[in-house]
């Protein structure tokens, strides 16, 4: 894959703010030969037509067609990378089931390098082409298949954060997938972050390690311990399973008297680069102490339907300024979709706020507060995730990463009508947010590099 200064004329929507649309109508977006953005120009602006003059005279004119648009790439913040062979599998029995008899036994088989490499290169594949250009990966506990899926990453031009797993508790897991002590969780995190580290040793690497204890019910004492003292040495990313259900919720109060963010907090894993996957049952006090330390939330709302019989307070989340984005939950989650995971965020909210038992008077049913809008959800999905990760991308800005998609409307076997004697550019985008499918992703570019298409 090449990476070359080129010109993009188009209309282009995104969020740079919560709750905000911004539609650049006819722009003209300069990306530099390191793929950031080096200038955004409006039909109106005196160097405008020059600039779209000289681009197209060099070759390096990009022009949108009738129906197309661009959009910031997706970010998703929480992909179990090992599960993609099982997505859409056995979600129909409880947690402990899924976990024991299905889930444990695959990861364990990635101790096999060569198959860990086929299962992460089809999968990284298919999240580009669904446009997702920036994930969030737990791996296994293996250190050798978890540098491959960051390899591969690299290779095919994702922008990517892997964790190496560490859960070393023989209480909590099983015999044949686990750590052997919590010495060889902290020592193997550490050989993983340096092999990681050396793959992409410029300034703004592509891929990034992360610290990642699966969640605390896995993981002893010492091994959190370690794993702190290695997210303050190394100042990297750190991601975990908070407050998922009611029996991780319970079962941390009864070993430490407080909840998962508190107890993370004492361990030094509650950081301003620590994304905490699920959290449905925080409180206020929670909530205060995440968003004091600067953590972010991957709401996952298709597996929360599944697997913690509950929603996530997103309103009250958001209304408190805490950095939150959204995350697939593969394979907890059945679809790989961000595009769906924005759908998924809007029904969950919607219930959250409304309610669903008919037997209650419509007042007595749901939670105050409003459901989140679309434009809140496309923000979740984009510079939600990317404040969340503290990173330059997710929305059009100058000096930003230029991760984007082309949208293409009118795509064969596409799921979105756009007439544009009816619709505005605002309902057109609203049209993209509610049925766009991967038929209509046309193009995926990551740091300017065209990973998909073109």
């Amino acid at each position: 894959m090449t990476r070359e200064a080129f010109t993009l004329l188009g209309t282009a929507f995104h969020t740079p703010e919560r709750g905000r649309l911004e539609v650049l109508k006819d722009h003209l977006f300069s990306i530099d030969a390191q793929g950031r953005i080096a200038e955004i120009l409006a039909p109106g602006h005196p160097e405008y037509a020059a600039r779209k003059t000289d681009a197209r005279q060099a070759g390096r004119l990009v022009e949108l067609g009738e129906g197309q648009f661009l959009l910031p790439g997706l970010i998703d913040l929480h992909i179990h990378a090992p599960q993609w062979p099982q997505m859409g599998k056995a979600l129909d029995v409880p947690l402990e089931v899924w976990l024991q008899k299905y889930t444990f036994p695959l990861e364990a088989r990635y101790a096999d390098t060569g198959y860990a490499r086929e299962v992460y290169a089809d999968l990284v594949d298919n999240l580009l082409a669904n446009g997702t250009t920036t994930a969030l990966y737990f791996a296994t506990v293996h250190v050798e298949a978890s540098l491959a899926l960051a390899e591969i990453c690299l290779e095919k031009g994702q922008r990517a954060l892997v964790g190496k797993v560490a859960m070393d508790d023989p209480e909590q897991c099983p015999s044949f997938y686990r750590d052997a002590d919590a010495a060889s969780a902290i020592s193997d995190t550490r050989r993983f972050i340096e092999a990681v580290r050396s793959l992409d040793t410029g300034e703004r690497p592509l891929v990034r390690p992360v610290i990642t204890p699966r969640f605390i019910p896995s993981c002893t004492d010492a091994a959190l311990q370690g794993l702190g003292e290695l997210a303050t040495e190394f100042s990297c990313h750190v991601q975990t399973h908070c407050s998922e259900s009611d029996w991780a919720r319970q079962f941390v109060e009864t070993r430490f008297g407080c909840a998962d963010a508190a107890s993370l907090d004492g361990f030094g894993l509650l950081t301003r680069h620590t994304i905490l996957a699920h959290s449905n049952f925080i409180d206020g006090r929670d909530m205060d102490l995440i968003k004091g330390k600067g953590a972010g939330v991957a709401h996952c709302p298709l597996s929360n339907f599944y697997f913690a019989n509950a929603v996530f307070p997103l309103r009250d989340a958001l209304d408190r300024h805490m950095h939150v984005g959204l995350g697939t939950d593969i394979s907890g989650g059945y679809s790989p979709s961000l595009f769906d995971g924005c759908r998924h965020a809007l029904s969950a909210s919607r219930t959250l706020q409304s309610g669903v038992h008919a037997g209650l008077d419509a007042a007595q049913r749901g939670a105050p507060g409003a459901p989140i809008t679309h434009q809140e959800a496309f923000w979740l999905a984009t510079a939600g995730g990317a404040e969340a990760l503290d990173l330059p991308t997710g929305s059009f800005r100058v000096g930003h990463e230029f991760d984007a998609l082309l949208i293409d409307t009118t795509a064969k076997a596409s799921n979105i009508h756009v007439s544009m004697a009816d619709d505005t550019l605002d309902d057109v985008f609203q049209k993209i947010v509610l049925n766009a499918a991967r038929a209509n992703i046309a193009a995926v570019w990551v740091s300017g590099r065209a990973v998909v298409g073109q």
